[in-house]
């Protein structure tokens, strides 16, 4: 649903788009936007931003939702009042600005880890295949399988990827990277207008010296470049993922902070959250791979 303090019958001039989580769990929430790392406010200034605001409170106090959750990105340093919105979440944002040549961008890549790597992967011979059919589809989500047990988290539901390539279409791309005939990387992006979004990644542990999740990203960025478009989002990384957020950075892509906006917020969530995950992370580490699976159909629902 979109929000907008534009007078019926006039054109629409200004919103905020929102999902509404209805979880059993903690009751229904409203998130801009699910499962997205940012997304700005397509509001003007201020007033219609403290507007907005004292509309959502209204609500969260009637009982029409438990909470609301914003994440600007560009608008977040535009904004300076929000009112009793608390600052939530904080990621890094990488993006790399593809405008310059397919040279410049190579010169930008980290010579060791990053350019040398994909020099690697076409040395050892890494065939490279890109598409949405089920069959790329289900071995993205075996190496997906892979990578979240390895970072003891249950992965999204199998159906959650069948949904994004099925709604998104064309704007959706799965590419694999393979040694000999056995898939050893994925990466999932997406197109929206003049935007490449690198939005999940997965891969064997074992063939990591091979250079796959660097020779992908490079194809990726060739690719963006040849459809003229000018940015590659990365996406976030955890504040404390240092080893990510080392990894975009090598890439030559500018890095940023993003801090989500919700209400309300306990003191006591903040606190809680690192250890719960802590304690979360050791279940699911100790789960078989069927149980593994069952727990993210349960959780997904309720997150996001």
């Amino acid at each position: 649903m979109a929000f907008t303090t534009t007078p019926t019958g006039q054109d629409l001039d200004n919103a905020v788009v929102f999902c509404v989580v209805k979880s059993s769990l903690v009751g229904p929430r409203l998130v801009s936007l699910p499962f997205s790392d940012h997304a700005d406010l397509l509001l003007d200034n201020q007033g219609e931003l403290s507007n907005l605001l004292t509309f959502l409170e209204r609500g969260q106090a009637e009982g029409k939702w438990k909470s609301v959750e914003l994440r600007p990105l560009d608008h977040g340093n535009q904004f300076t009042d929000w009112a009793n919105f608390r600052d939530g979440a904080n990621y890094v944002i990488h993006r790399l600005d593809l405008r310059p040549c397919l040279g410049e961008l190579f010169r930008g890549l980290h010579k060791d880890s990053i350019q040398r790597k994909i020099r690697r992967a076409s040395r050892e011979g890494l065939r490279y295949e890109e598409g949405r059919s089920d069959s790329l589809l289900h071995e993205f989500y075996r190496l997906t399988m892979i990578t979240r047990r390895r970072q003891a988290l249950p992965p999204a539901p199998f159906a959650w990827f069948r949904n994004v390539v099925d709604c998104l279409g064309e704007q959706v791309k799965i590419r694999v990277a393979r040694s000999g005939n056995r898939a050893i990387a994925a990466i999932l992006t997406l197109f929206y207008k003049g935007t490449l979004i690198y939005k999940y990644g997965c891969s064997d542990a074992q063939f990591h010296n091979l250079g796959a999740m660097p020779f992908l990203m490079w194809r990726a960025i060739e690719d963006g470049k040849q459809r003229d478009l000018s940015e590659l989002d990365l996406g976030r990384s955890d504040i404390d993922n240092a080893g990510l957020i080392t990894f975009k950075n090598r890439f030559g892509a500018t890095q940023s902070r993003v801090t989500y906006k919700k209400f309300p917020r306990s003191k006591a969530e903040r606190g809680n959250q690192n250890w719960q995950l802590q304690v979360a992370k050791r279940v699911f580490a100790a789960m078989p791979e069927r149980m593994l699976v069952l727990a993210g159909k349960l959780l997904y629902p309720h997150i996001g």
